[in-house]
């Protein structure tokens, strides 16, 4: 029995988004959650009671582990959001709301 061929998939050109003022690269389509991750960020959340660090937890947009300021909009679910071309988006620390 032959393992199962990787699919040949051509998402297109890579193309930049920033984070926490760190270029990094994204693909057409890929969440934003998709992009950190392949770019070796695992943490991208501070809790507001007790200040632990969070990234995604369920992937699928139930919980809020995985909460972004996107372009100065907070609480964005990273694993909901699809990344575009130049997409600021920042570490969250708490509500996002805070001073």
């Amino acid at each position: 029995m032959n393992p199962p061929q990787p699919a040949r998939a051509h998402p297109g050109a890579p193309f930049a988004v920033t984070f926490d003022g760190r270029e990094i690269q994204a693909l057409p389509g890929q969440t934003i959650a998709a992009a950190l991750w392949a770019s070796g960020v695992t943490a991208w959340r501070i809790t507001r009671d007790g200040g632990r660090a969070r990234g995604v937890f369920c992937g699928i947009g139930v919980c809020f582990d995985c909460l972004v300021t996107v372009d100065g909009r907070p609480n964005q679910r990273a694993c909901l959001v699809t990344a575009v071309p130049g997409a600021d988006v920042r570490t969250q620390e708490g509500t996002g709301h805070d001073g």
